[in-house]
């Protein structure tokens, strides 16, 4: 959207009163135009300010935020008097209909974003797995996963091998195909781990093409060492998962991706995490001043690992995930992080294996799909941990929940912001009634789900997704192919002064040293 473009929507989010024929032609969607909808009443929060205010929404976009706004009588009118009036929820960490471990997610682009937009979420970004080690074939085959979406989205891209074509794709990926992060698996030996040759590859190329380079952070071959060595001793079960990887190998694999980084000097993203060690070796590079971005997910905010220990198989395996759940006290640290800033945003990995999936690991914990729920479960579980605990204030739940994610993917402000030319992705939390987290009232296809019976406080009441108001009273409208593709550019805001950065490291050097040459 150009300049002229907004400073003409910011005057016109001046005028006070929009008179019914009031209309302005559409800049980003391409879909059916929705109906005109005013917000009333409301406490409108964005990241840093929050005001009383009236939002005014048309053709999925919004227009004006004022006191006071007065509208035709062919405006649908929303009371959202003593309720919170917020950007919709963005999680950056989702794996919808991915095929893993031998099986795949029960939820696909349908059914789990529908479970997003009735907790609040309005967009999501997963991760496209290559197909054979090609990017541009994965891309395609998440294209066609992705034709049944009922919101926006957008795509991380997995580097599972390195070569030239491997190089080559990740420039159209950039290029061409709106993809600006990708991600390089730690874990996972003899799947999808990559060794520490292929990170610096894909470390400078990610820097060269403005791109954020992500990691999943376990030292693999320890983890392999460590499953050994729990079946040697007779653990088959899915407490032998949290034993076999613990917490000080996702430390080690945190700070040789942060040293790497560091050596490349290009930004780095670190994928959930669940451990006091990880985020402390977040913290040390972030105050030495390097571009760290640490996400929590919102099963390690609020479990931890006594459920693997349950005597139940079926309960027991349905919290195995990687890097494990940990031993309490990591879900306080990472809470105290999140509050005081050394980690950044929060998503979920939602990765839904059904109890017949799980099932598959009986006898050996290595062969449990890993996975848990949370796409659905993550607005309000944050709300209801660091807000009504007073650990954040509304305008920190805006930015953890939605701003700094588009901020680092370079989406904002179209996304993650109630401001005039934003799209109209929002929701209206209600913060004195409750909710209760249940498998039997859940949107997701999964069977089990790991908060079951959670009360809290803080309910999400109406979600709106493109002008579109999706879930109200309790009730989901939405239809398979309305969902649109969210193109990412590259050299977000990570990048600013990152040139600076190396010619000042070049100048430092003090070489080559100019040296006489022997006359003997």
């Amino acid at each position: 959207m150009g300049f002229t473009w907004r400073l003409l929507l910011h005057i016109l989010s001046l005028t006070l009163i929009l008179p019914s024929s009031f209309s302005h032609s559409n800049q980003f969607c391409d879909a059916a135009t929705s109906s005109k909808l005013l917000i009333k009443g409301g406490t409108v929060v964005n990241a840093h300010h929050q005001q009383l205010a009236d939002v005014y929404v048309e053709d999925g976009i919004i227009i004006a935020i004022n006191p006071t706004i007065t509208v035709g009588d062919e405006v649908t009118v929303i009371d959202a008097t003593g309720k919170f009036v917020m950007p919709g929820g963005i999680d950056p960490h989702t794996h919808l209909e991915f095929e893993f471990m031998n099986t795949e997610t029960v939820d696909d682009f349908f059914s789990g974003q529908a479970a997003a937009l009735a907790g609040g979420t309005t967009m999501h970004i997963d991760f496209v797995i290559p197909h054979k080690g090609s990017l541009t074939a994965g891309f395609e085959a998440y294209e066609k996963k992705a034709k049944k979406s009922c919101m926006d989205y957008g795509f991380h891209m997995a580097i599972t091998k390195w070569d030239e074509t491997v190089s080559r794709e990740m420039e159209l990926m950039v290029k061409e195909k709106g993809i600006n992060s990708f991600k390089f698996f730690m874990a996972y030996k003899g799947a999808l781990m990559i060794n520490d040759e292929l990170l610096l590859e894909g470390f400078k190329k990610c820097k060269s093409l403005g791109a954020l380079a992500m990691v999943h952070a376990e030292n693999g071959d320890a983890v392999f060492e460590g499953q050994k060595k729990m079946i040697e001793l007779g653990i088959t079960g899915p407490e032998g998962h949290a034993l076999s990887r613990p917490a000080v190998l996702e430390g080690e694999a945190t700070a040789r991706a942060i040293h790497l980084a560091d050596f490349v000097n290009t930004p780095l993203y670190v994928v959930h995490v669940m451990s006091i060690d990880a985020m402390e070796e977040i913290a040390k590079a972030r105050k030495s001043g390097q571009r760290i971005i640490g996400e929590p997910v919102a099963s390690g905010l609020v479990l931890d690992e006594s459920w693997l220990w349950h005597p139940d198989f079926e309960t027991a395996a349905k919290y195995v995930m990687s890097p494990p759940i940990r031993k309490r006290g990591h879900d306080k640290a990472l809470q105290a992080a999140l509050s005081t800033g050394v980690l950044q945003l929060v998503g979920t990995d939602h990765c839904a294996f059904n109890s017949t999936q799980k099932a598959l690991g009986i006898d050996d914990f290595r062969k449990i799909p890993n996975g848990v729920n949370g796409i659905e479960e993550r607005m309000h579980l944050v709300w209801d941990t660091m807000v009504e605990s007073g650990q954040i204030s509304v305008p920190d739940y805006v930015r953890l929940t939605s701003t700094e994610c588009a901020r680092i993917f370079n989406i904002y402000p179209r996304k993650g912001a109630i401001l005039p030319g934003s799209d109209a992705d929002i929701i209206i939390l209600n913060p004195n009634s409750s909710f209760e987290i249940t498998a039997k009232s859940h949107h997701s296809r999964l069977d089990t789900n790991v908060y079951e019976g959670r009360r809290g406080k803080g309910k999400i009441e109406v979600t709106i997704a493109g002008g579109r108001v999706v879930w109200e009273n309790n009730e989901l409208k939405v239809s398979p192919g309305t969902g649109r593709y969210i193109k990412m550019p590259p050299f977000s805001y990570l990048f600013d002064g990152m040139d600076k950065r190396d010619a000042f490291y070049l100048n430092s050097l003090q070489a080559p040293v100019k040296r006489a040459k022997s006359s003997t």
